[in-house]
């Protein structure tokens, strides 16, 4: 496996810039990217089955990496949900895989979304960041064709920064196109 652009990116460019806008004494003290996460709640899945199945072939498709079903950790009547009943679909990618992901996010994914002017900048105040996502669709690995129900998901962003400042500095530098506040 080749070393992404993103990360020989993250070592040459994003570092030294890190380090100037924030006097950083030692390379290690920048933050980096530690893992994305990409969760997919899926509380219809409780009436029909097959929702899970298709969800896991998509989500392991979109994230080149095989995903895995989350299960309930509760009984609740109302929902009509048992305990340990698959309710969701989870990949985390670490590494490589997530330099790549995050590649294919930021330059092909995210301009395909309609009427796109800028993902919200509110991070945890750990320095994480989590972008909703509406449509599966925005990903060229997903066959039109074949979809029979449009899911959301979510995309964790969890790096090693201290602060939300120190989080969105590098989580734009990596490219994610944040809204212009004024």
């Amino acid at each position: 496996m080749t070393t992404t652009t993103l990360k020989q990116d993250y070592k040459e460019r994003i570092i030294p810039a890190l380090m100037k806008e924030f006097s950083y004494t030692t390379v290690m003290q920048a933050p980096k990217l530690k893992k994305i996460v990409l969760n997919q709640g899926l509380g219809m899945a409780t009436a029909d089955k097959k929702i899970i199945d298709t969800a896991i072939v998509e989500m392991t498709a979109i994230a080149g990496q095989k995903a895995i079903a989350t299960y309930s950790k509760k009984d609740i009547s109302n929902f009509k949900l048992r305990k340990k009943m698959p309710i969701g679909v989870c990949v985390t990618l670490r590494g490589d895989r997530m330099y790549e992901f995050l590649e294919r996010l930021v330059r092909v994914a995210l301009p395909r979304i309609r009427d796109f002017k800028g993902i919200e900048s509110k991070l945890d105040g750990r320095g994480n960041y989590t972008l909703g996502i509406t449509e599966q669709i925005i990903f060229p690995e997903i066959n039109i064709d074949t979809i029979n129900k449009i899911l959301g998901m979510n995309i964790t962003f969890v790096t090693s920064a201290n602060t939300d400042e120190e989080g969105f500095a590098l989580l734009r530098e990596f490219g994610l196109p944040f809204k212009k506040t004024n």
